[in-house]
């Protein structure tokens, strides 16, 4: 397991560079850039320590690069105070765009964002701009104290001409309609070419897999994709490995996360026969996102993937409502190695 990390880091440094070198994509919109800069801006936490892009750092797949380096112990973010902890790992906010708004479809809850959907998009119309409005506020992760502290940040940014070109001469008129104006221009960048950006082997090198990423990838399909659709959903140019909707893996509890064990979407929507369940992430730029699950229980993708083949020997954190497909899939070790083989394909930058 521990080379494995080593080959995550080589990998990682090789995209670091490469994007260094790259720079940001040309073409980016007023909006989008607006959202860039937002989404850098560490005085957008209380202290000036912390902006989105430490829990969501390009070098990790946009999740926590911190958890990346150190999957074992390091699980969940630490807030803008350098001692809070949150009670959940950081999902990538690449490809989160295309999350719909949380509703019922065919008896399964889809849609909406954090791991228990709980910004459902119902206030602006967009799951993905409510989830950025969270954090900047959140005592445990920016700190900030009110919006009104926020607006005032941006307000006397360099960039406060551009958040005025976007929203108009009365952008900072109004304090809760310009951070809803926030939520929106953070998730716009999200979604731009610059995070969310189908540049993986997998996208642009299809016919250069391996033998083991085509066995991979068959084995797949064939196991994994009723949950990490590989056909073109929710108005993506391409899969987005995930159907967005909720699932209970049997995951246990992390010692590392000492909290009551976490209900997921059951308290959200109000229905225990929801408990357990976590919303299902996307596998893109999975390798480089460890560690795995909701509490990050699982340091390395080798062991993920065990653990959904056989989840025999471990005890569920919340032993209800459990999916009966993932656990018990018969694969051998060497099976679970070319599933490995073909998720590394998924990674972006390729």
């Amino acid at each position: 397991m521990k080379r494995f990390l080593v080959l995550v880091c080589i990998f990682v440094g090789v995209i670091a560079v490469t994007s260094a070198i790259a720079g940001p994509p040309a073409g980016l919109s007023d909006m989008e850039k607006l959202g860039r800069h937002l989404y850098k801006d560490k005085n957008l936490s209380f202290n000036g320590t912390q902006s989105c892009q430490n829990c969501h750092h390009p070098f990790a797949g946009f999740a926590d690069r911190a958890n990346l380096i150190n999957p074992y112990d390091n699980v969940v973010s630490t807030g803008a105070d350098g001692v809070s902890k949150g009670g959940r790992n950081a999902p990538t906010s690449a490809y989160a765009g295309y999350s719909p708004l949380l509703s019922l479809f065919g008896g399964e809850w889809v849609g909406g964002m954090f791991w228990d959907g709980r910004a459902t998009g119902s206030v602006l119309g967009d799951p993905l701009a409510e989830q950025a409005q969270g954090p900047p506020l959140n005592p445990v992760e920016m700190a900030m104290p009110s919006k009104d502290a926020i607006i005032d940040v941006i307000r006397n940014s360099f960039y406060a001409n551009l958040f005025i070109r976007v929203f108009g001469t009365t952008a900072f008129d109004n304090v809760d309609l310009a951070y809803d104006n926030f939520g929106r221009a953070v998730a716009s960048y999200e979604r731009s070419t610059e995070v969310t950006k189908f540049s993986s082997k997998y996208d642009v090198a299809r016919n250069q897999f391996t033998p083991a990423e085509e066995r991979g990838l068959a084995l797949f399909e064939t196991n994994c994709s009723s949950c990490h659709s590989t056909t073109n959903e929710f108005g993506a140019k391409a899969a987005l490995f995930t159907n967005y909707k909720y699932a209970n893996i049997g995951a246990p509890a992390n010692p590392l996360v000492p909290v009551d064990p976490d209900l997921g979407l059951g308290p959200i929507v109000g229905d225990t026969a929801q408990d357990g369940k976590f919303k299902v992430p996307t596998l893109r730029n999975i390798v480089v996102t460890p560690p795995y699950t909701h509490n990050g229980y699982f340091p390395t993708l080798p062991e993920m993937v065990a653990f959904i083949n056989n989840s025999s020997g471990f005890k569920p954190e919340v032993g209800r409502n459990i999916d009966i497909r993932v656990g018990n899939l018969g694969l051998s070790n060497e099976e679970i190695d070319d599933i490995v083989s073909f998720l590394m394909t998924l990674t972006d930058d390729y």
